[in-house]
């Protein structure tokens, strides 16, 4: 009986940390880049096909559907995101970006832009 309950437990823990958003204090920061227009109409990690004009992201870890403020910090300038896809795979980076939001923040032109991430 007291497995049971011991892997009920376990089970509910392990539920409870994949589906749990970040706490409202949750932050991270970093560079920022963006994802070509050459992967138009590619599908992302969550299956949804790739539009530069969505104001779409890559993150590593957020679940998919998390909006997200990116704020890029040398301009104050900010927009919200919806992750969609896995990502970026460089180091030093927390984010890519679509195109539409890197256009927002300003950084296009540029290729990366430090950034800081918040919940909205």
């Amino acid at each position: 009986m007291r497995a049971r309950l011991a892997r009920r437990m376990v089970v509910v823990a392990l539920v409870a940390a994949c589906t749990a958003r970040p706490g409202a204090a949750w932050a991270e920061t970093g560079e920022a880049s963006w994802v070509a227009r050459s992967l138009r109409g590619r599908r992302t990690a969550s299956g949804a096909r790739y539009d530069p004009r969505a104001l779409t992201a890559a993150h590593r870890t957020l679940p998919f559907g998390t909006q997200v403020r990116v704020t890029r910090l040398d301009t104050g300038r900010s927009v919200i995101v919806t992750v969609t896809d896995r990502g970026p795979w460089v180091g030093g980076r927390v984010i890519d970006v679509s195109e539409a939001a890197a256009d927002a923040l300003g950084f296009q032109g540029r290729g990366t832009a430090p950034v800081r991430l918040t919940l909205p």
